[in-house]
């Protein structure tokens, strides 16, 4: 397994920013980069990571854990994260989740069968005046509605209730997304 030799090349830019002894201190965005490359970052993607950057293993799986933003699963090609910390929460996660959950007939932890959609709830995006929050693949969503949540879903491609006749591939563990 290797980095495809755009991710090469933009590891290798990444790494100028640092001195040579903390290389280390690239393994945020390699990690983006592999997520997006591989989908998962699965033992052997990790591997990569650490030899690729000269660190130990351990560090990697330190940074895989303690970040909700990896993934160990591969996520579908849209990835709803929808912040269900406490304000979020208070302010209606909880039903935008379940909303979600039947629009795309997965529950939280899942992917769609088709691999387009995937859902699940995180811990806060620190923009908590503009709650419920979430994020879809990367870009960040505010003050969300149904109704907002029904626009991306469109626009998406969704149209019925629900996208997924069945569940769908993976695990109903939050923790697994």
């Amino acid at each position: 397994m290797q980095f495809s030799p755009e991710s090469n090349e933009k590891i290798q830019h990444l790494l100028t920013h640092f001195p040579p002894e903390r290389r280390e201190s690239a393994l945020i965005p390699v990690l983006h980069l592999a997520q997006k490359e591989f989908k998962a970052l699965t033992p052997e993607v990790e591997e990569l990571v650490a030899q690729t950057l000269q660190v130990p293993i351990v560090r990697v799986r330190e940074c895989l854990k303690f970040y909700e933003m990896f993934s160990d699963k591969p996520v579908g090609k849209y990835h709803f994260q929808v912040c269900w910390n406490i304000t979020c929460s208070l302010l209606g996660a909880e039903h935008l989740i379940d909303y979600l959950s039947k629009r795309l007939g997965i529950r939280p932890g899942e992917v769609t069968k088709d691999g387009k959609f995937s859902l699940r709830g995180m811990e806060c995006l620190g923009a908590c005046s503009e709650a419920p929050t979430m994020l879809l693949n990367e870009e960040p969503h505010y003050n969300l509605t149904e109704e907002k949540l029904d626009k991306m879903l469109k626009d998406l491609g969704v149209n019925g209730i629900p996208y997924n006749q069945s569940v769908a591939m993976g695990t109903t563990s939050p923790e697994a997304v």
